[in-house]
């Protein structure tokens, strides 16, 4: 879910970016129409009723997985591209070499739209995930000592989210109207002197087996690389904005299509509300 700005993003050139994701596309669903004779109007037909959603991790793919069953149903093909960053699924679908993405919250969204003249829009709203602190070195918030270290996203997005969570347990204190957007200069109060290291967000989880980190603020998709969930955390986010849920993400111009709105009815289904909420009700909220 990291803005174009951050230093470990590689930015490939549409070519590189296109070629390379496509080439690993993984095609979830088989669509229901049949198939004629291989000729060109045959093929123009199959184009139209497939659908490509570029995305990350689990458990953003296995939705699109299940989204893709759901999809069949109505005669179209899901068609999962899967890359390995967080830049590529925004320039894939900036560039028109897919359909959709689903990888992101909506304040990350609009500041690559802000970075990069693009017009992504949100669509749907479809989980928000269990996000918090974890410690290596301890187990509670009163035993963080004075001038601790503490891994933050360094996207302008997830830190203002960061810093609000160590502000509801009262380890800081930000201005009355900062909200989810304040940022480490906007801090009023920091009675322990914490120490702010800012981090990709996908290096976040190796920051937690950092010696002198004593907390770091993650995604459940992230820090199970390092064995742990959400129950582990020593600090979790109380209050929820919707505005920070993993949403499904097009251009403004194709948002109203038919092919959008088949996509739309598949991710919100009752088919992966029941898949989030049987298999991922420890990480993640359904948000629709």
């Amino acid at each position: 879910m990291t803005p174009s700005t951050l230093p470990s993003a590689h930015h490939p050139s549409r070519r590189a970016v296109g070629l390379g994701a496509l080439a690993g596309t993984a095609v979830l669903g088989l669509a229901a129409c049949g198939v004629g004779g291989g000729s060109d109007e045959s093929a123009d037909a199959d184009e139209d009723r497939t659908i490509t959603v570029a995305s990350h991790l689990p458990p953003m793919t296995d939705v699109v997985t299940t989204a893709a069953e759901v999809a069949a149903e109505e005669g179209y093909t899901i068609e999962l591209v899967q890359v390995s960053d967080n830049v590529q699924y925004n320039r894939l679908l900036a560039d028109g070499e897919v359909d959709a993405n689903f990888a992101q919250h909506e304040p990350f969204m609009t500041t690559f739209n802000e970075e990069n003249g693009t017009d992504l829009v949100k669509l749907e709203s479809i989980y928000d995930a269990k996000v918090g602190y974890y410690s290596k070195e301890h187990a509670g918030a009163d035993e963080i000592p004075e001038g601790a270290k503490v891994a933050i996203p360094n996207d302008v997005s997830n830190e203002g989210r960061a810093l609000a969570i160590l502000h509801e347990h009262g380890l800081l204190t930000l201005p009355e109207d900062a909200g989810f957007e304040g940022r480490i200069g906007d801090i009023v109060e920091n009675p322990l002197d914490l120490e702010f290291v800012q981090v990709d967000l996908l290096n976040l989880a190796a920051a937690y087996d950092e010696d002198g980190i004593a907390l770091v603020y993650n995604y459940p998709t992230y820090i199970s690389k390092v064995g742990l969930t959400p129950a582990d955390a020593l600090l979790l986010e109380e209050t929820v904005d919707q505005r920070f849920a993993i949403s499904l993400v097009a251009r403004e111009e194709d948002q109203d299509s038919e092919k959008i709105q088949v996509l739309r009815r598949a991710m919100t289904s009752d088919a992966v509300r029941s898949f989030l909420e049987e298999e991922h009700s420890d990480t993640l909220i359904p948000s629709f």
